[in-house]
């Protein structure tokens, strides 16, 4: 059985910035940043050498870095790795996360009296939040039917990865299953780069590591993926497939706490999926739980 720390990104810092670089130098092609391929290649995309160069940093402190044994390169240096490594906004952000020494208690997640009331005045719309660990910690209605009935643990896990991962029912009710198991992993990662003494992400992360091999290559490929907004398809068994737009919207953090991220679905008036959406609730017609 695989241990905690014996996960890239779960419960260690090296481990996180070392495995993280090493997954995103496997991404990049020689030929896309002007290196010949040459002949036959060990390893999938640049060499540890290679992507050194590109950076202006000497091989042997890179692969300190990728080992685990350098922690905190400075910012220039964390510059000059996203640009030769063509990260993203999202991927440039969590490489900075984990160059910086953060620690500290694992943080709490509190769901407020105004964000019941909050959630129970959408009751015609699907809403439901969700913390740091990806938890649903509060839902209405709605929401807690759309995504599976989180709202009655018979019916799926109250946690979205592990209902995800380990729950086969999970892809009925997410048609686009990788894109949203990708969402998931994406999310764990930037979660456990932040937060590295949180055991509840560790523990979670290695057990998804341990039982899913889908988790498993998921993780494996470094991705940081991060849904702001935009348009989901969803199944319900009554409602039928409906394509829904939605969006997240963060709550802030209080001292001592991560904060929560609140997600919303709606759909266009007079549409097919709104009246649908219509229908359920009326049928639902519950207060908010959670």
């Amino acid at each position: 059985m695989e241990t905690v720390y014996g996960v890239d990104g779960a419960g260690d810092r090296g481990r996180a910035l070392g495995g993280f670089l090493r997954a995103r130098r496997g991404r990049v092609a020689p030929e896309r940043v002007g290196i010949a391929p040459g002949g036959r290649r060990r390893v999938r995309g640049l060499r540890r050498e290679e992507l050194a160069q590109l950076a202006g940093i000497s091989v042997d402190y890179y692969v300190r870095l990728e080992q685990g044994r350098a922690t905190q390169p400075s910012p220039e240096v964390v510059d000059a790795l996203a640009r030769a490594l063509g990260l993203d906004t999202a991927e440039r952000a969590h490489l900075t996360t984990l160059a910086c020494d953060r620690r500290g208690p694992a943080p709490a997640a509190r769901v407020s009296p105004l964000l019941r009331r909050v959630l129970d005045s959408m009751a015609g719309l699907p809403a439901f939040a969700t913390d740091h660990r990806l938890d649903v910690v509060a839902w209405n209605a709605l929401g807690a039917e759309l995504i599976g009935g989180v709202d009655d643990p018979r019916r799926r896990d109250g946690n979205n990865a592990r209902f995800l991962f380990l729950d086969p029912a999970s892809r009925q009710v997410q048609p686009d299953w990788r894109d949203r198991a990708a969402e998931a992993v994406g999310q764990l990662r930037v979660a456990a780069g932040r937060w590295p003494d949180d055991a509840g992400i560790a523990a979670l992360i290695t057990e998804l590591s341990e039982r899913s091999a889908d988790f498993r290559a998921i993780w494996a490929t470094g991705e940081i993926v991060m849904c702001a907004a935009g348009r989901k398809r969803v199944r319900h068994p009554e409602a039928g497939l409906l394509t829904l737009d939605f969006e997240t919207l963060h709550v802030p953090a209080a001292p001592g706490e991560s904060g929560l991220v609140v997600h919303v679905y709606s759909a266009a008036d007079g549409s097919p999926d709104a009246e649908a959406l219509a229908r359920l609730a009326a049928r639902l017609g519950r207060p908010v739980r959670g």
